[in-house]
């Protein structure tokens, strides 16, 4: 029984996959304790787990740190997949804006922000890390808090102002703050 799975990711990325000297693909084969085969000119990946892999699903993280980097991350973010309490989200602009490239960019504008500032501020007030890449916007992170950068970047794909939103990450980066605290204090 094989548990190869299969994926395809943009040709322009496939370098990065595979890094400097072989060194980025060596350390997701390592880390997942995978095998990953990677088709240059048409930008497949397939990947199997190694007869020594003792986590069952190596080769669904593998799969994911690899679908990261295929929407834009690097591989020492993506990496942070391997973790089992973080995920990937992804967004797919033209399911909020449809196919208008103007649209999508300027859609991608918004998130981003004047020099990346909008981009930033989720990703200070949620820790989520955020890719804006080709018609997607990535989101990796934990459970509870990729959910809210999820929920701000809808916000300004839906057409709500950035003070809106700042407020609103404001209001969640306090209500975890509180739930956190009452965790700990808990006798």
């Amino acid at each position: 029984m094989t548990n190869t799975e299969y994926l395809k990711i943009p040709r322009e990325r496939v370098g990065v996959v595979i890094g400097k000297n072989g060194i980025a693909k060596e350390e997701i084969e390592k880390t997942t304790q995978t095998r990953i085969d990677i088709d240059s000119e048409t930008g497949s990946v397939s990947i199997d787990p190694r007869e020594d892999a003792e986590d069952p699903l190596s080769v669904w993280k593998a799969r994911y740190v690899v679908k990261a980097i295929g929407r834009g991350f690097n591989p020492e973010i993506a990496l942070k997949l391997k973790d089992d309490n973080m995920i990937l989200d992804i967004i797919n602009l033209p399911d909020y804006v449809g196919k208008s490239k103007k649209a999508i960019l300027r859609q991608k504008g918004r998130i981003i922000g004047k020099e990346g500032r909008t981009r930033d501020i989720i990703t200070d007030m949620t820790g989520v890390d955020i890719s804006i890449y080709g018609k997607t916007v990535a989101l990796l992170g934990d459970m509870e808090t990729i959910q809210i950068a999820k929920e701000a970047v809808e916000m300004i794909l839906n057409g709500s102002q950035h003070k809106s939103v700042y407020a609103f990450l404001e209001r969640k980066k306090k209500d975890i703050r509180m739930k956190h605290f009452k965790k700990i204090a808990k006798p």
